[in-house]
């Protein structure tokens, strides 16, 4: 069996093919680049998906007193002497929410109800399937231990606790401990303005028919769907103009209303792949200008002036994949948010093929488990950039090593989720 172990690394490991940087390395030069530090306090309410750019504390012990797990009736251990039974009276009842600072007499018992406040005096709590009611008293058979169900001040957070650190990126569970925290707002990194600038003059719009050697477009919607998030605001999105003069003033005014702009197609080598030159025109710089990876081999990132630039190969399939492998680490680097791996193991459920080289990343759909309870991926032989339907049928990504020629059904290979 063939076992990848390298899940916490953020590649694939592979070494630099062809003159061209490695996914490892294209990764590093993505966290190299200059990020935001704008910060604003938002609602919980709306903090869904934000990136947090402070830590959250609690602002006081949760909870602030002992309480009762169960309901029940709340006791002095110690003032059952003797053998059982014992029985005591009820002097006092106990809901969530009532002052209970009233030390309850010795020898007393109080109902008391789940989330109750344990009144002084009191160090124990019956629940009241173990007990014998009578009007105005108890009778317990069995003795209970101290701080049998009593949730003890603090048993959840102590003031001054860090519940949330910096670089998380929100969920309703986050939400949750937030609020019960006692925060009622988060400071979050601000949302990433994001262009879009499509080229391709055989690109149109699905309301259009097609002419003879146009296409519809699909990098445009795919795009948009997958930058719908709380964490970003598409400020703009444009069609790329076949005229080198007017591209490089459409970059300069999109880059002009974004902290990245995002392009598709038009990196290559090719006569009409003009976005690099224009970017270097307006003084831009390119820091990674293709990567050892199949598809998406031409992705390109650089920046121009204070914006980030990341330049997709124009096949859906490639701009897809290339978004979920730098795509997103770069979104994450420039809202704060903390690297993450979602990479995990699965087992192939046919033999693959590869040719060597360049790292592939390949379509999967999950097809349940083996015998020995591992998750199960099916693919199909090849990785086509423009068959845009296997990304519907896909559920995530597979990770072929360069130097892989051959691997047998059975073989682990690291899967990556799709994030969208």
């Amino acid at each position: 069996m063939t076992v990848i172990a390298r899940l916490d690394a953020p590649g694939c490991g592979c070494d630099a093919a062809q003159g061209l940087a490695s996914i490892d390395q294209a990764l590093e030069r993505i966290r190299a680049l200059p990020r935001r530090k704008d910060t604003e306090d938002v609602p919980l309410a709306v903090a869904m998906g934000r990136v947090l750019a402070r830590p959250v504390t609690a602002r006081a012990n949760v909870p602030p007193f002992a309480s009762s797990a169960m309901d029940g009736y709340a006791l002095c251990a110690g003032d059952l002497i003797g053998d059982g039974p014992w029985v005591l009276p009820v002097s006092a009842r106990i809901a969530a929410g009532d002052d209970a600072r009233a030390p309850l007499p010795p020898g007393h018992a109080a109902r008391i109800f789940t989330g109750g406040a344990v009144p002084g005096g009191a160090d124990c709590v019956v629940m009241q399937e173990a007990v014998t009611a009578h009007p105005g008293r108890i009778e317990i058979r069995t003795r209970p231990t101290p701080g049998q169900h009593v949730r003890s001040v603090a048993d959840d957070m102590e003031q001054g606790d860090v519940i949330l650190p910096a670089g998380r990126r929100l969920t309703a569970r986050d939400i949750a401990a937030a609020a019960a925290s006692g925060r009622a707002s988060v400071t979050v990194t601000k949302a990433l303005r994001v262009a879009l600038l499509l080229t391709g003059n055989e690109i149109v719009p699905q309301r259009q028919d097609l002419a003879p050697g146009q296409i519809w477009d699909v990098n445009g919607p795919m795009m948009i769907a997958m930058l719908t998030r709380p964490d970003v605001e598409i400020t703009a999105r444009a069609v790329a103009e076949d005229d080198a003069d007017a591209l490089t003033a459409q970059i300069a005014a999109l880059a002009d209303m974004a902290d990245l702009l995002i392009t598709s197609g038009g990196i290559s080598v090719g006569d009409t792949d003009l976005v690099k030159p224009s970017l270097l025109a307006l003084g831009g710089t390119i820091h990674l200008s293709g990567v050892a990876i199949k598809p998406g081999k031409p992705v390109s990132v650089g920046t121009l002036g204070s914006t980030a630039w990341l330049g997709l190969p124009g096949n859906p399939v490639s701009a897809h994949v290339i978004w979920q492998v730098f795509g997103t680490a770069l979104l994450d680097h420039l809202t704060g948010r903390q690297p993450v791996t979602a990479r995990r193991h699965a087992v192939l459920a046919d033999p693959l093929e590869h040719k060597p080289g360049r790292c592939e990343m390949r379509p999967a759909l999950l097809a349940g488990h083996d015998a020995n309870g591992r998750e199960m991926v099916r693919f199909e032989g090849q990785t086509h950039s423009a068959r845009v339907a296997t990304l519907a049928r896909a559920d995530g990504l597979i990770l072929i090593p360069a130097e892989a020629d051959h691997m047998r059904a059975g073989d682990l290979v690291e899967f990556l989720p799709f994030e969208t």
